[in-house]
């Protein structure tokens, strides 16, 4: 097996809307490639197909030509359905619609259980996975009374008591408050990096895909630009002009090159910004 997690081949999907039926393309010939321990974001607006793309990297959806492979296995192939979902997990927007029982352990253990795993082994893959999200002293608590944070966590560690290869997360952190954010993508990043798993993150947050190894950003069914934070985020009116934005600092980079200072454009946080600025004669 080569090392692409997934590949996405001249991908179209192809919806019916509204009452007048009209066919509409969500997704619009796309290729892509993501390896084996990768941290790719995935970004754009609503309505840039960037959500559709990622219900197809487990066979939610199927396309409407083109071929999506998912750890070399065909998504179109219904016998490689069970294996597709067992290699490739999926967190959703709102913790409350993933989260199953009324104990966090017992939430944990609902995927391993329908895998068919052994008592035993489930035991220790639920203590595992909520060690490595830091919600392990939070076992016997009941899901509803936890913050979004927490819930997005529990429903991370549901995902890993499974052992995917790759992990699918659709904007997991719209619905939450700023300190909810940044306890996810802190699980997100320590999973891809201590644990080598795919992380595919969906997202319109810049500070979020600043931390990706790469991003991809779609506009109207289709990849617009891909490349390494620094790369994709240097292009701050290409990025303004498809309704993005990109992070402050490498906004106020490009404002004073613009005004003849020279600064290097591809700086993303406040500590670069800093040393450019101090470097200037």
């Amino acid at each position: 097996m080569s090392n692409k997690m997934i590949k996405c081949e001249n991908l179209v999907f192809k919806y019916i809307s509204g009452e007048e039926k009209i066919e509409k393309l969500a997704v619009n010939d796309v290729s892509l490639e993501v390896n084996q321990g990768e941290f790719l974001v995935v970004l754009g607006h609503n309505g840039s197909g960037k959500s559709t793309i990622a219900k197809h990297m487990n066979a939610l959806l199927l396309p409407s030509s083109g071929k999506v492979y998912v750890d070399g296995l065909d998504t179109l192939d219904e016998n490689n359905i069970w294996d597709i979902r067992s290699t490739a997990g999926m967190v959703f927007q709102n913790p409350d619609n993933q989260l199953v029982a009324t104990i966090v352990e017992e939430d944990v253990a609902f995927g391993p259980e329908n895998l068919g795993v052994a008592p035993s082994e489930i035991r220790e893959r639920v203590d595992e996975s909520l060690k490595r999200v830091g919600m392990y002293e939070y076992r016997k608590h009941a899901p509803h009374l936890l913050s979004g944070g927490q819930k997005q966590r529990v429903a991370i560690a549901g995902i890993l008591a499974m052992r995917p290869k790759c992990i699918i997360l659709d904007e997991p952190t719209a619905m939450l408050d700023p300190s909810g954010r940044r306890e996810v993508l802190k699980t997100i990043k320590e999973v891809n990096e201590k644990f080598n798993i795919t992380i595919i993150l969906i997202t319109h947050y810049m500070d979020e895909a600043a931390q990706a190894d790469r991003v991809v950003v779609m506009d109207k069914g289709k990849v617009v630009m891909e490349g390494d934070p620094r790369q994709v985020f240097s292009n701050v009116k290409e990025m303004k002009e498809i309704g993005l934005d990109v992070p402050q600092v490498t906004e106020l980079a490009y404002e004073l090159k613009k005004e003849g200072i020279s600064i290097s454009t591809e700086i993303l946080n406040i500590d670069e910004m800093v040393s450019a600025l101090c470097q200037l004669k």
